[in-house]
């Protein structure tokens, strides 16, 4: 049995690649846009994962053996904005979790952009953000916990994460 992928619905496809492409830095692996059954599929992976898969960029099947993030968008209704269509984490649903070699400057990076760190790197090891439909996101220091700095020791936390 391999991993395939995690799936989260999404409600704005353009919010969520900001945020997981700009923002957490991974990359579009392929895209589904099924006019049929009103729906796209964009399959995201880490850049360090793409490389161990040894990927050109050019395969159109699906691709087994990376580990990759599930966008699914659910198109609205002919007619309907979409806008009362209100996508929840579904039950039992925790976090998604990703390592990164510098947290300090991938929380940074979110700051920048105008996500909120819900819980921020204090110890240089683990922080939280929450993504456009409210999905958490756990970020975890690559290898040795980064010694405390400011401003990021002295943050508190906020919201839920």
């Amino acid at each position: 049995m391999k991993f395939l992928h995690t799936m989260v619905r999404v409600s704005n496809v353009d919010d969520s690649l900001q945020f997981y492409c700009e923002g957490l830095g991974l990359q579009q692996v392929r895209r589904i846009d099924n006019d049929q059954g009103r729906f796209s599929l964009i399959f995201l992976a880490s850049v360090d994962d793409i490389e161990v898969a040894k990927l050109t960029g050019n395969e159109t099947g699906f691709v087994t053996g990376l580990p990759m993030l599930e966008l699914t968008y659910n198109w609205p209704p002919e007619g309907n904005s979409g806008d009362d269509e209100i996508y929840t984490g579904g039950r039992n649903f925790g976090h998604l979790a990703y390592q990164t070699q510098d947290i300090y400057e991938l929380c940074q990076r979110l700051m920048d952009m105008g996500y909120t760190i819900n819980r921020p790197p204090r110890d240089g090891y683990m922080a939280f953000v929450r993504s456009p439909d409210d999905i958490s996101i756990e970020l975890l220091q690559a290898g040795e916990h980064l010694d405390p700095q400011s401003p990021w020791k002295e943050m508190e936390n906020i919201g839920e994460w």
